[in-house]
């Protein structure tokens, strides 16, 4: 008994260890190769479960290590229960993974399904509930990896596939790894090895074929204003007219720049996401105010606005201004539950005051693109745009594409989680999102990291956080079609069926094999399976 025990507790720990490895794989740490390592330890642990409650318990406690780490900055102004409670439902996912690969685990080929499981655990907690919450895809870790060039072939779930089957046949390669070798074994030790080589090297080798940070059919000089807020917070926008103020006053820091010879003249500017939390379309002075810096700067500004409608919801905008005012907008189409709206709210009430305090925003509609025209002149810019939480969701900048976005954007106001990693998390989602659509990508945010990042995912320029700035830079419009933007979602809909499919056969096998052996206990009295 004691045995088992510690061999239970030993367990235990391994899957706690596994999620703190896949949760330092991410931003800011650089260390993305610990990710697949600690998909093999829990590989490992969760085959080693005797049951497949005991599968879905050490997933469990590997993702409560994963999500709680990632996940506190959600919770740093409105207290630990939402942090909890969404660190929570996104660990039941990887429990939910644990329970699968412990009933797949058993069929041949075992770690091509478990890596399945993975896909499809992680599609779940990407749809369901409230839209789903993509946060920690394994993908969102590997922007500074060899793993990242697969984003261009398959996008954010091909490169998870990528990571955790390099996992599952590491786990098989440890499995294998025996006192007594046999020449048998020894060709599976060798081939296994070379699949965990082959496949990150893969991404390596595709990394040739991302097109080069300056190639595309024109270049247009970009600006990302970030004028950064009076105070952190959820009440940073209760000074909304000292925000507005500040992102005028650093337009026109860079235009007195551009007239003295010092900047280059922008074709288009970028606000961030609540630059302008004053309804510029409502409010006579932010419109004049918007208006004079687009003149000043000579260039259109793509300002994030609160727009108030009629029946006093609000709308999270990003408008095209130039001189002549306002002009085609994007209305943030996937808005974030508990922070933006607030599902089921009289019920959220009775626990927390800060139900009051979440936003009553709606979701717009559209394909993502905006307008502009450069200031130098030209054809019309189209700009695909995602605004701050949607740089998470794989149809976001898909729609973009679709429509002919030639250059992607993200604008972002971060100033309501403080200093934390969530800012560098997002970067990295930024990152993929242009690997994976071959674009030039800029960052605005309100208060950091703004940044600039080129088609091949790499940081061309960066801002320090919490202080006022302004990132400049030529940059390519594209519109080749990378294979992800080719197929869609059709990768991650493909791994998903099949990960469906092998799920059923082995229920549908262990169903049948429980009832072979209930059959030969009532026969021999030999409870041997149970």
């Amino acid at each position: 008994m004691l045995g088992v025990t510690w061999r239970v507790w030993g367990r235990i720990g391994a899957a706690v260890v596994a999620g703190l490895l896949v949760f330092a794989s991410f931003p800011p740490r650089t260390c993305w190769y610990l990710a697949p390592i600690g998909i093999a330890i829990l590989t490992l642990v969760v085959r080693d479960a005797t049951r497949l409650r005991g599968g879905f318990g050490y997933g469990l406690l590997a993702g409560l290590a994963f999500f709680l780490p990632l996940l506190p900055w959600t919770g740093i102004y409105v207290g630990p229960v939402p942090w909890l409670a969404l660190s929570a439902a996104c660990a039941l996912y990887v429990g939910l993974f644990g329970l699968l690969s412990r009933l797949v685990c058993d069929l041949p080929g075992w770690p091509v399904w478990v890596a399945l499981m993975w896909t499809l655990t992680e599609w779940g907690r990407s749809s369901f509930p409230f839209g789903g919450f993509p946060w920690g895809r394994l993908a969102f870790g590997q922007a500074d990896g060899w793993y990242l060039p697969l984003a261009w072939l398959g996008g954010a779930p091909v490169v998870s596939f990528a990571v955790a089957l390099t996992g599952t046949v590491l786990a098989a390669l440890l499995l294998r790894l025996r006192p007594r070798v046999t020449a048998r074994r020894a060709v599976v030790i060798i081939t296994l090895a070379t699949v965990v080589a082959i496949i990150p090297i893969t991404g390596v080798i595709l990394r040739t074929a991302l097109p080069a940070p300056d190639d595309g059919d024109r270049s247009i000089t970009v600006a990302a204003i970030q004028g950064s807020v009076p105070r952190l917070g959820l009440d940073f926008n209760a000074q909304r007219r000292a925000v507005l103020d500040n992102h005028i006053r650093r337009t026109e820091e860079l235009a007195r720049a551009v007239a003295a010879g010092t900047a280059a003249a922008p074709d288009v500017v970028i606000w961030p996401e609540n630059s302008s939390d004053i309804d510029p379309l409502r409010n006579s002075d932010a419109y004049d105010e918007i208006t004079a810096a687009s003149r000043d700067i000579r260039a259109p500004i793509l300002v994030g606005a609160v727009l108030v409608n009629d029946d006093r919801t609000t709308t999270n905008s990003v408008i095209v201004w130039d001189t002549d005012g306002p002009g085609e907008r994007h209305d943030k189409k996937i808005i974030q539950p508990f922070g933006e709206y607030l599902p089921y709210r009289g019920f959220f009430r009775h626990f927390s005051d800060y139900a009051d305090r979440a936003g009553y925003f709606v979701p717009g509609h559209g394909d993502g693109v905006v307008h502009a025209r450069p200031a130098s002149g030209g054809p019309m810019v189209a700009i695909g745009v995602a605004t701050c939480y949607e740089v998470a969701f794989d149809r976001a900048f898909e729609d973009s594409l679709r429509a002919g976005a030639q250059l992607l954007t993200v604008p972002t106001n971060n100033a309501t989680f403080g200093d934390s990693d969530m800012t560098y998390q997002q970067l990295a989602m930024s990152r993929v999102r242009a690997v994976e659509h071959g674009r030039a990508l800029v960052v605005a945010a309100t208060t950091g990291v703004s940044a600039i990042v080129t088609a091949d995912g790499v940081v061309r320029q960066q801002t320090t956080k919490f202080v006022p700035a302004a990132l400049e830079a030529t940059l390519p419009l594209r519109s080749d079609t990378t294979p992800a933007t080719a197929i869609g979602p059709l990768p991650e809909r493909m791994l998903c069926i099949l990960a469906a499919a092998v799920a059923l056969v082995a229920a549908i096998r262990r169903r049948t094999m429980r009832s072979a052996h209930r059959t030969d206990e009532d026969v021999t009295g030999d409870p041997a399976f149970d």
